[in-house]
């Protein structure tokens, strides 16, 4: 399926590794202009070498409002506009309501709440003007089904998607649709940090029987994207295996 973005321009957040290199992988190889960030030169280079296709490289730390935010107006500086926008950042560390802090709680919206509303801010008033575009959260599960021992994590990205669900219903009617992908497990270094490296304990708990491939993944992020799912807005779209027990 031919997905309608061929020559679009596509910022993508955190994407180093795990499901931001994915999601880029996915964008560039529809033919979308790619500007990607992380936080070390190094490996930044390293993944936009891996997705080819004349991806940027970019040296940001969404965790601030200022990172998020110049990275979005670096993209846009790089790819002249930003018709696509895929947020993303890591997870804050894990721990439960008595184990973590009143004062963690800060760092860890401004990494997954404040970032996202800091990237939208930026480049949605853009697409709004164009009548053309496409944000795509990547959140988690957790906002659904709240995954013990990681408390920072599921408060902040649950405050992201009230906040995605509310833009989305603004912006609809000037061609911008705004959704959000909820990945359960997926075979990232992420992952493995949580589960001490062993891929195969986490798949215990999944009705598939395995974790999930990052670049299926970024296929889903990349239709989202699409001329075919521009009647798709608001959206919060869980892949997890089937991980997910409730009935909404």
């Amino acid at each position: 399926m031919k997905l309608g973005i061929s020559g679009r321009t596509a910022a993508v957040a955190a994407a180093s590794s795990g499901l931001g290199l994915a999601s880029a992988k996915a964008l560039a190889n529809e033919g979308a202009r790619v500007a990607m960030c992380g936080r070390d030169k190094g490996r930044i280079e390293e993944a936009a070498a891996e997705v080819g296709l004349g991806a940027v490289p970019l040296v940001a730390d969404v965790s601030t409002t200022a990172g998020a935010m110049s990275f979005v107006a670096d993209a846009i500086g790089a790819l002249r506009s930003v018709d696509i926008l895929v947020t993303n950042a890591g997870g804050p560390p894990p721990g439960t309501f008595g184990s973590t802090p009143v004062d963690a709680y800060p760092d860890a919206l401004n990494l997954n709440l404040m970032s996202v509303v800091a990237m939208c801010k930026t480049a949605v008033p853009a697409m709004q003007e164009r009548g053309w575009g496409r944000v795509v959260a990547i959140t988690s599960i957790s906002v659904r089904q709240a995954i013990g021992s990681l408390i920072l994590s599921n408060t902040a990205r649950a405050g992201a998607t009230a906040f995605l669900k509310t833009l989305a219903t603004e912006v609809a009617g000037d061609g911008v649709t705004v959704n959000s992908v909820q990945p359960g497990l997926h075979a990232t270094n992420r992952l493995l940090q949580l589960h001490g490296g062993d891929a195969s304990q986490a798949a215990r708990g999944i009705p598939a029987g395995k974790v999930g491939d990052p670049d299926d993944f970024g296929a889903i992020v990349a239709f989202l994207c699409s001329d075919q799912a521009k009647f798709v807005t608001g959206a919060s779209i869980q892949v997890d295996g089937g991980a997910y027990a409730g009935l909404q």
